[in-house]
C-alpha cells in the first residue's frame, strides 16, 4: 500500500466569539500519571460519501475549543507536577491518498502496513497530544488514523472526543460538554485511608543499576545494559505477531451458558467479558506450554466512572482507570474448568470499587511515590509479559458512534502494536454482538492459539 501524504499542517482551537482563551496550566490527576505515557493509535474506515478536509479541519478546530488539553503541551507546571500546558498550540492534521479503492488497499487485519493510515508515534517522544491522518482512496472511501498521547484521556474520554468532533463537523452543538475538572476531583482525604496494597500494584521500585566483578579485582562496578536490552528487545520484537479473532455471536452465547453453568439460581451468570477473558486466559497459557508451578496473572482495565461513590460523569475528561490483577497457577488453571478463570476474574475485578479508588487517590497523594521515588507498573516499554497478560477491553466504548456526515464507520481497529502478551477486546463492526480480539503473543505460541481458541472446554 502506498500512501502520499499530501500535506501537514497545525490545527488550533477556534472559539464562536473569536477571543483567545487564557494560557494556564492544569495539572495532571493522579491517574493521569500512573497510566501508560505513550501515544496510542486507531483505525477508523468510513464508506462514501465523506466530507472534504476543509470540513473535517473546522469540525476539529471546533472541538478543541471545547476539549483544550489536545492542543495543549505536556510539561511541568509552576509547583513542578506534571501538567498539561492550556496554550491552543493546536495538533496535527495530515491528509494522504492512496491510488487505489479502499477494498483492494488496506489488509483488514493486524499488519504493520496498518501504521501508514496514522501519523508516526514509535519515533520518540511527539509534541502534539493529538494527531490525526486523513487518508482517501480512489473509490471515494476514507481511513482516519487518530493517534493521541495516553496521559490525556483514556478510552471512554477518547470515544467521547470523537463522536463531538463529529457533531462539530456537521454543524451540531457539542452536547453534553466535558467534565474537565482532573486538577480538583480527585482530593485525597483528610486523614488519608490507604487501606490497600499499592506498591507492586500500581507502583513499583525501579530495577536497580546491575554491578558485575571487574575482571582481575575484587571491585565491583556499575555495566550500562542499555545496549544488550536493546538487542534481546529486537530479537524478541521479530518473533512477536498479531493476530485477529473473530468471536460470533453465537460462540459468545454458547461461552457464556458453559461458563454460567453450575451455578446457583441466586447467583448471577458470569458476564460477557468475564467469559471471554476466562477463556482467552486458559487459551494464552496452554500455546505457551506453562505448567504447574509457573504463575501467570492478567492486567484488566477497570473504569471508575460507574464505580466511585457519587458516580463520576461518563463525560469526564481524562484517565479514570485502574487495574484488577487475578492471578493463577499456570497447570491449575489450565486443568480446571473455565467457571474457575471466570470466578477469579469477577473476585479480583470486583474489590476494585469505590474504596479501592480512593485508597488509591490517598497512596499517590500521600508523597510516598516521590519519596520512595516508585514509579508506574504499567510501562510501555516491556516487549515481552509472559508469562503473563494485559487485556483492554473496548466493547462498552462509543467509537462506532462517530459520524462526520456520511455515516457511521464500517470499520474500527487498534493500530499494529508489537508487545507480547497484550489483548485488546473490540466491538465487531458487524454490529451484531460479535466480538474481535486483537492477540499479541510469539509466534510459536500464536500457531498453537490459533488450534486451540475456539474450543470451550
Amino acid at each position: 500500500m502506498k500512501v502520499k501524504v499530501e500535506s501537514s499542517r497545525i490545527v488550533r482551537p477556534r472559539y464562536e466569539d473569536g477571543a483567545a482563551a487564557e494560557t494556564e496550566w492544569m495539572p495532571l490527576s493522579v491517574f493521569d500519571t500512573v497510566t501508560y505515557s505513550e501515544n496510542v493509535a486507531i483505525i477508523y474506515a468510513f464508506r462514501p460519501p465523506n466530507p472534504p478536509s476543509a470540513a473535517l479541519e473546522d469540525g476539529l478546530a471546533r472541538t478543541l475549543a471545547v476539549y483544550r488539553e489536545w492542543a495543549g503541551r505536556l510539561g511541568r507546571g509552576p509547583d513542578g507536577r506534571r501538567a498539561v500546558l492550556l496554550n491552543d498550540a493546536g495538533v496535527r492534521f495530515v491528509e494522504a491518498t492512496v491510488d487505489a479503492p479502499l477494498a483492494v488497499a488496506v489488509p483488514f487485519r493486524p499488519s504493520p502496513e496498518v501504521k501508514r493510515l496514522h501519523p508516526t508515534i514509535d519515533d520518540g517522544p511527539v509534541e502534539e497530544l493529538l494527531q490525526v491522518q486523513v487518508t482517501r482512496f480512489s473509490c471515494g472511501s476514507m481511513v482516519l488514523g487518530f493517534a493521541s498521547n495516553h496521559s490525556i484521556a483514556d478510552g471512554q474520554a477518547t470515544g467521547n472526543f470523537l463522536v463531538a468532533w463529529g457533531l462539530a463537523t456537521r454543524r451540531l452543538p457539542v452536547e453534553p460538554l466535558p467534565v474537565r475538572d482532573r486538577s480538583t476531583r480527585f482530593m485525597p482525604r483528610d486523614p488519608p485511608i490507604v487501606g490497600f496494597q499499592h506498591r507492586e500494584t500500581e507502583y513499583k521500585v525501579p530495577a536497580q543499576p546491575k554491578k558485575r566483578e571487574a575482571d582481575g579485582g575484587e571491585v565491583d562496578y556499575e555495566v550500562d545494559y542499555e545496549e544488550e536490552e536493546e538487542e534481546i528487545g529486537a530479537a524478541a520484537h521479530d518473533k512477536i505477531k498479531v493476530h485477529k479473532v473473530h468471536f460470533t455471536k453465537e460462540f459468545v452465547a454458547r461461552l457464556k451458558a458453559r461458563t454460567s453453568s453450575g451455578l446457583p439460581p441466586s447467583r448471577r451468570g458470569y458476564t460477557t467479558f468475564e467469559s471471554v477473558v476466562a477463556h482467552l486466559w486458559r487459551a494464552v497459557t496452554a500455546a505457551r506450554g506453562l505448567g504447574a508451578g509457573e504463575t501467570t496473572n492478567i492486567r484488566l482495565s477497570v473504569n471508575g466512572r460507574a464505580r466511585m461513590r457519587p458516580p463520576v460523569p461518563r463525560d469526564y475528561f481524562g484517565n479514570l482507570v485502574l487495574w484488577a490483577f487475578p492471578r493463577c497457577d499456570a497447570g491449575d488453571l489450565v486443568s480446571r474448568p473455565v467457571q474457575h478463570a471466570a470466578e477469579l476474574i469477577h473476585r479480583a475485578v470486583v474489590v476494585v470499587d469505590d474504596a479501592y479508588f480512593r485508597s488509591f487517590v490517598d497512596f499517590a497523594s500521600s508523597g510516598a511515590v516521590e519519596s520512595e521515588r516508585l514509579v508506574p507498573t504499567a510501562d510501555s516499554n516491556q516487549l515481552v509479559l509472559c508469562p503473563n497478560l494485559e487485556l483492554d477491553s473496548w466493547l462498552g466504548i462509543n467509537f462506532y458512534d462517530l459520524d462526520f456526515g456520511g455515516g457511521c464507520p464500517f470499520f474500527f481497529m487498534p493500530s499494529y502494536f508489537l508487545m507480547e502478551g497484550t489483548l485488546f477486546l473490540v466491538p465487531s463492526f458487524l454490529g451484531d454482538g460479535s466480538i474481535e480480539v486483537y492477540v499479541g503473543l510469539f509466534e510459536n505460541h500464536l500457531n498453537e492459539f490459533k488450534k486451540i481458541c475456539y474450543d470451550i472446554a
